[in-house]
Order: structure tokens, then sequence, then C-alpha cells
């Protein structure tokens, strides 16, 4: 059982890494996939998060099989 965690932009530069895969023994929240594909405690006020390429919180359950996304907000002009 495993998830699919991609960091984009400015996140993947800081982690050095684009892509990992978590193995999961069950579900864990979207907070809890960032600290253990992270390596942080604290998910960032200001990273967006997606579930299977749906906006999601940080409580939001992700399952096995799940991808899950987090990048900094997107500016325009």
């Amino acid at each position: 059982m495993s998830v699919k965690v991609l960091f984009f932009a400015s996140l993947r530069e800081r982690f050095g890494v684009g892509q990992v895969t978590l193995a999961l023994t069950e579900p864990l929240s979207v907070q809890a996939v960032w600290q253990r594909s992270s390596g942080e405690d604290s998910l960032p006020a200001n990273v967006l998060m997606a579930v299977n390429q749906t906006y999601a919180g940080a409580d939001t359950l992700v399952q096995s099989g799940d991808e899950v996304a987090f990048f900094p907000p997107v500016t325009g002009g």
C-alpha cells in the first residue's frame, strides 16, 4: 500500500526531489503525509495541497493509491 507524493516549483527545489512514494499501513491526513515525505514538523501556511488532482485541506484523509501534491501559491501577471 503506497501513496505517490509530488512536490512542485520551489518545493521541488527545496527538497531536491519532485516525487516520493510513501508506504502506508493506514489512512493518513495530508498533514501527516507532508511530515513523512518532507521531514518537516509543520505544513507551511502558504503551501497548497491536492489529493488526486482536487484541492484538499490538511485534515483530508489519504488512502493507499492516492496521489498527493504540494505546491506554492500560483501567481501570474
